[in-house]
């Protein structure tokens, strides 16, 4: 890993207006690095400080959605980066001594383990622009997870070039940034066009697809600018599941699983073929009554990162985004002729 020592070091794709202060915490905060462009539509931002996200290439609209990892798999809840320059970390430890509220001794101690009394070397100031001060951010929406917690070292200091400490798992690393983007890729809602539209009729093959130009792979990157590492997290519709909402429907596959074929799922109804069995769709065996059938449909997106460091596309685990809409199944015989 290699540090920035300019502001050009800052990985950001397709967004010339963005720019940033390379150091932790922007401006001596220690808290957030400020980024400037593309807010209103969020493609760039950035959080706890440390990691940069452009979301330039993520799903968008009211409708979009996390995926769900399809296995018991979550992104890391804590992890550590750069955080402090020298003189970032006395502004922030300074006034915590000052109000005496951690004890005496401990606020003592503390001085003596950053050299806090020696005007030259203090806090490593000795070494600026020789390295920096890492310490643990938690993810973004996951404050309360217990996982948040397992990130308990001490802030700690390491060299321009040098790795993190071998006993500190939790160090960001572009396999990490990889999955900290995941948690960042947004999906449309998963509504399938129909045909018949509006109301379907019992027994009658219902086709179902996806708008191919809305369904097409979305991608977050994620990049610690200080390091100079980045990954980009890609995720892929594959397939779509479909749920009828009763048991009295037969599905089409008989699996309802419809798999991408010519980068399309299913095959939108064309005039003349409705008694046809579509490659993708239900068919009600019973009317819905006065209400109507929650047919969920739930897209089953691949995901894969590619990175500083890494040769070709690395596997993370599949996510599932789904959503529901009413289907009104009505007799034939009561249509009106």
């Amino acid at each position: 890993m290699r540090a920035a020592a300019v502001a050009g070091a800052l990985v950001l794709v397709s967004v010339p207006t963005a720019r940033a202060d390379i150091v932790p915490g922007g401006e001596g905060t220690g808290s957030e690095t400020q980024v400037e462009g593309g807010q209103k539509d969020q493609a760039v931002s950035a959080t706890a400080g440390a990691v940069v996200y452009d979301r330039s290439r993520n799903g968008s609209g009211r409708s979009a959605g996390p995926v769900t990892a399809a296995s018991n798999w979550t992104p890391p809840a804590c992890y550590y980066a750069p955080k402090y320059t020298p003189e970032q970390l006395q502004k922030y430890l300074e006034p915590i001594w000052e109000v005496g509220s951690t004890g005496h001794e401990w606020d003592a101690e503390q001085r003596k383990k950053y050299n806090a009394d020696d005007e030259k070397k203090a806090f490593n100031k000795d070494r600026s622009g020789e390295g920096y001060w890492w310490d643990s951010y938690v993810t973004p929406g996951r404050e309360g997870d217990p996982g948040a917690l397992d990130c308990k070292k001490d802030i700690f200091w390491v060299d321009t070039g040098d790795a993190p400490p071998a006993d500190v798992p939790q160090a960001i690393t572009p396999e990490m940034l990889a999955q900290l983007a995941y948690a960042e890729i947004r999906v449309p809602t998963t509504e399938v066009d129909l045909a018949p539209d509006g109301a379907t009729k019992v027994n009658l093959p219902t086709w179902a697809w996806l708008d191919a130009a809305t369904f097409k792979p979305v991608s977050v990157t994620a990049s610690v600018p200080l390091l100079e590492v980045q990954a980009t997290t890609t995720a892929q519709p594959m397939s779509v599941s479909i749920d009828p909402g009763t048991a009295d429907a037969e599905t089409y596959p008989a699996s309802g699983v419809c798999e991408i074929v010519n980068g399309t799922i299913g095959e939108p109804y064309a005039k003349g073929r409705a008694e046809e069995t579509p490659p993708c769709g239900v068919k009600y065996l019973r009317s819905s009554g006065d209400g109507s059938y929650q047919l969920k449909a739930t897209v089953t997106w691949k995901i894969h990162w590619t990175g500083t460091g890494v040769d070709g596309e690395q596997p993370l685990p599949d996510g599932e985004f789904g959503g529901e809409q009413d289907v009104v199944v009505q007799e034939i015989q009561a249509v009106n002729r």
